[in-house]
């Protein structure tokens, strides 16, 4: 079994979001074996486990990812991860791999797929981001990967975090604005641990993808229900979006009928559905899958990091 520190290291966000978007491919047509993520609740966050199967990469595995949004303060980040392989024909463990940085990656390369596929105009894009940390930044660098971003506004709880992000791009036009400001764009991503509503429907303009990344846990939620209602929901997973997506909050209070879904990520790239018009407003409610993860380890087992053997059994 070999152990691989930094897999993350000189991927090809391009390769990255190709992978990941045939993961959702093999997710739609049914190819996939997945069951929810496990949440474990602890003191200042909790932890999710999340086992898959993608047959066609010959690949199964878990990964171990916690979520503490008060770490950063502790000098830690707020979420880290190990992702473990297995050989599907024999479940023998072959590597093991820090997935901190991965999970970044396959969050950021989801909402790339997303926006590629519901955002209205493939390029001269106002991109607003709702949140400035490493998610955020991710987002950004996925999706400019495949889209052509025009200019970028970043709104952030803290204006150091939000500072830091400008400067880290210094070759795109990005500044800093209010959240209002920050939702009148073409595509729009949140990507904050809020649990209560930071967009209001009010600022969203007609035709505006929203790729909602935040909400990834029961209580979480960073739109207007309001915004919902109005939009075409797309999910990456059915039941782990109800048990703990962008939705899962209105629909507890009864305010979001889960058949008003309109589709997964899955279905929309498969062409079974996605945008109807060029106003209507579209939101892709992210979740996080562990079929991202193993996709992502594809590639990552072909990169510059070849890991370091480790005994077992």
């Amino acid at each position: 079994m070999r152990y691989y520190a930094r897999p993350e290291e000189g991927l090809d966000l391009v390769r990255v979001n190709e992978a990941v978007e045939e993961a959702f491919s093999a997710h739609g047509r049914g190819e996939v074996e997945m069951p929810p993520k496990i949440y474990v609740n602890l003191e200042n966050g909790d932890f999710r486990t999340m086992p898959a199967s993608i047959p066609s990469l010959g690949l199964a595995g878990v990964k171990v990812v916690n979520v503490h949004p008060e770490n950063p303060s502790r000098g830690l980040p707020s979420v880290m991860a190990l992702l473990l392989l297995l050989e599907p024909a024999t479940g023998l463990p072959f590597a093991v791999m820090n997935a901190t940085a991965l999970t970044d990656r396959r969050t950021g390369a989801a909402g790339a797929v997303a926006a590629r596929h519901l955002c209205r105009k493939a390029d001269g894009i106002e991109m607003g981001l709702v949140g400035a940390g490493r998610q955020a930044i991710a987002q950004l660098e996925a999706t400019r990967a495949c889209l052509g971003i025009e200019r970028v506004r970043v709104w952030s709880r803290t204006g150091a975090s939000a500072a830091a992000f400008v400067r880290r791009f210094p070759d795109l036009e990005v500044e800093r604005a209010h959240l209002e400001r920050v939702a009148d764009c073409d595509l729009l991503v949140t990507t904050t641990p809020s649990r209560v509503p930071l967009v209001r429907d009010g600022w969203i303009r007609d035709g505006t993808h929203i790729n909602a990344i935040g909400a990834d846990a029961p209580g979480k939620q960073e739109l207007d229900p309001a915004i919902l209602l109005r939009a075409q929901v797309f999910v990456d997973d059915r039941a782990q979006a109800v048990h703990s997506g962008e939705i899962n909050v209105p629909i507890a209070a009864g305010l979001f009928d889960p058949a008003r879904i309109a589709g997964t990520l899955g279905d929309v790239v498969l062409g079974r559905t996605g945008r109807g018009t060029a106003t209507e407003v579209t939101v892709f409610d992210s979740t996080g899958l562990a079929i991202q993860d193993l996709a992502v380890a594809r590639v990552a087992l072909d990169g510059p990091d070849q890991g370091i053997e480790l005994p077992f059994p």
